[in-house]
């Protein structure tokens, strides 16, 4: 049951996102998409929203983008308890390098097993 809830949840925020692409009337970039869904998991996370979503659905809230934002949010908050003020800004790092070393560690391979336009 937990697969039908995580990709019932992550398949509608991609439909979320794309329907924002193809709907507005203003151009709405992939770039507009990703800073949207971070920003909106950072708030949903301060106000307490998305985690009881993170519990019910697992995966599906927190592969997203969405996902991160909550998890930077998370940092933060748990670096403001432990260090004060500064840890505002060094929870926030600390509880997302992993995922940030997994995406340039993995980006590596895959320059070096294809062609990278760039």
């Amino acid at each position: 049951m937990i697969f039908l809830k995580a990709f019932l949840v992550g398949g509608l925020l991609c439909v979320i996102a794309q329907l924002l692409m193809d709907l507005t009337s203003y151009k709405v970039t992939p770039a507009h998409v990703l800073v949207g869904f971070v920003t909106a998991g950072v708030i949903l996370s301060a106000l307490g929203l998305y985690q009881p979503l993170v519990n019910w659905a697992g995966a599906g809230a927190t592969v997203p983008l969405s996902g991160f934002g909550h998890l930077l949010a998370q940092g933060a908050i748990g670096g403001v308890k432990q260090k004060g003020v500064l840890g505002a800004f060094s929870g926030g790092v600390a509880a997302t390098a992993a995922g940030i070393t997994a995406a340039v560690v993995f980006g590596y391979l895959a320059a070096l097993a294809f062609r990278p336009k760039g």
